[in-house]
């Protein structure tokens, strides 16, 4: 008993010494507190429940609003049905509004994606503006739109660089800022540091430094995964439209499977969540995704990679389909029986694509859902009735875009002549003559 008690009085030094009615004791702990940059009470160790329970309250909660137009017809049925057909009429809406954007082209998907990102970073950071406002921590908002702004001009001028660098690079005034991009980004960046160090005050540093990484993982999660939704995207529009539909598909499935069947729980971190309606989405995704694909791969307008064309000035989507988007034959024997078919070699690699997207893609919800009840709260945000907000239906398509990217490069992409001619440009004149020399010395002895 007496090592348990000494034990204890190791763990709580303040308090025993304080019940002790040591003075000379509370005058070293309360000096060496004043002096030190250590909390000075439980309140800044961890997030207190009273300050959750302030969060849950303040913020916009989106499933359970509903028009009034739809509430009031659909006053009569139960609220499991209600929130049914709320979210099959709002998930159609989704669908068409999806579908149109696609009709805009590349741009307008393009700027959907920012627009996307922008909102998911509002909805995240919006949680931590409450414990801002709560405790009167300085310039938190301010900072974080900052840092929005500064990722976003390093990764959208990468994808400019890359794709676009033949251009700019003509164009004397914006030579500077492809050359020095890198290191302009930086600049920016150690500006919104040293702005943040000059913002720390003394009874907050935890939670000051806690949100500096909640700001940074949130560009992570949101910034990062949209400039890669982009690279998807210049590949050919099959790599975006193909991969999004997937997590849409598997979304709806499995939620239509786990009304209907579901019995058995999942996980814990969304009890709703069933393995009837994981199993039933995922066989669901897998035969969408083959037909989808095949139906894609007969058009150039979704296969063919998005380039600069120096004769026409513009961007182009026309090209001659590659070995993925060209029927092989395959032969294939069941039963003693030899059959022939002739698919598209895309195929194969979007039945990878819809395993991810079915197995590993709702870890990304279970993420988010896990994110959600730390804080009390049922959604992100209110924009879409009966779903919540937006990064309540794209928290799967983040961690989708990067597996379609990192596939991409390991499986798939070649060497671009663009980015190639990017980087000759940037070298000086002698250089360029070297490799101009080179080429020519090689070209001649293969025309020979």
């Amino acid at each position: 008993m007496a090592e348990v008690r000494r034990r204890k009085g190791e763990e709580e030094p303040l308090e025993d010494t304080a019940i002790s009615g040591s003075g000379g004791a509370n005058k070293r702990n309360s000096s060496a507190a004043d002096s030190s940059d250590h909390v000075d009470s439980e309140e800044e160790k961890i997030p207190e429940e009273k300050f959750v329970d302030e969060l849950a309250k303040n913020l916009p909660q989106g499933t359970d609003k509903t028009p009034e137009l739809l509430d009031s017809a659909l006053k009569d049925l139960p609220d499991r049905w209600k929130n049914w057909v709320i979210r099959g009429i709002f998930t159609w809406i989704m669908i068409c509004g999806f579908a149109l954007i696609i009709y805009g082209g590349p741009l307008a998907l393009m700027i959907t994606t920012l627009l996307v990102q922008v909102k998911c970073f509002q909805e995240i950071i919006s949680i931590g503006y409450q414990v801002y406002r709560i405790h009167g921590l300085p310039w938190f908002r301010s900072l974080s739109w900052y840092f929005l702004l500064t990722s976003n001009y390093f990764f959208y001028g990468e994808n400019l660089v890359d794709y676009f660098g033949v251009v700019i690079n003509r164009v004397e005034y914006l030579k500077f800022l492809v050359t020095y991009h890198r290191f302009l980004s930086f600049a920016l960046y150690i500006i919104g540091f040293v702005w943040f160090v000059l913002s720390l005050v003394k009874k907050y540093y935890i939670k000051q430094f806690s949100l500096f990484a909640w700001t940074h993982v949130s560009l992570l999660i949101v910034v990062t995964q949209s400039y890669l939704i982009i690279q998807n995207i210049f590949e050919g529009l099959i790599w975006f439209i193909v991969p999004v539909s997937m997590i849409v598909c598997n979304d709806v499935m499995a939620y239509v499977f786990g009304f209907f069947f579901g019995r058995t729980p999942l996980i814990k971190l969304s009890p709703k969540k069933t393995w009837e309606g994981f199993i039933g989405g995922g066989f669901a995704t897998v035969l969408f995704g083959i037909l989808f694909s095949y139906v894609l791969c007969n058009y150039q307008y979704f296969i063919c990679p998005i380039q600069y064309s120096e004769e026409l000035g513009r961007m182009t989507m026309s090209c001659v389909p590659s070995y993925l988007f060209t029927p092989q034959e395959y032969s294939l024997k069941l039963f003693g029986i030899g059959k022939t078919l002739s698919l598209y070699p895309y195929i194969w690699h979007s039945i990878s694509l819809s395993l991810f997207s079915s197995i590993i893609g709702p870890f990304g919800g279970f993420f988010a859902s896990g994110f959600k009840r730390a804080f009390k709260i049922k959604d992100f945000g209110d924009m879409i009735p009966g779903h919540g907000g937006i990064m309540d239906r794209f928290d799967c398509q983040f961690l989708m875009a990067t597996f379609v990217n990192v596939y991409i490069s390991s499986f798939i992409r070649t060497p671009s002549p663009a980015k190639l001619l990017t980087q000759i440009y940037n070298l000086k004149p002698d250089q360029q003559y070297q490799i101009y020399q080179s080429l020519k010395d090689n070209l001649g002895d293969m025309l020979t």
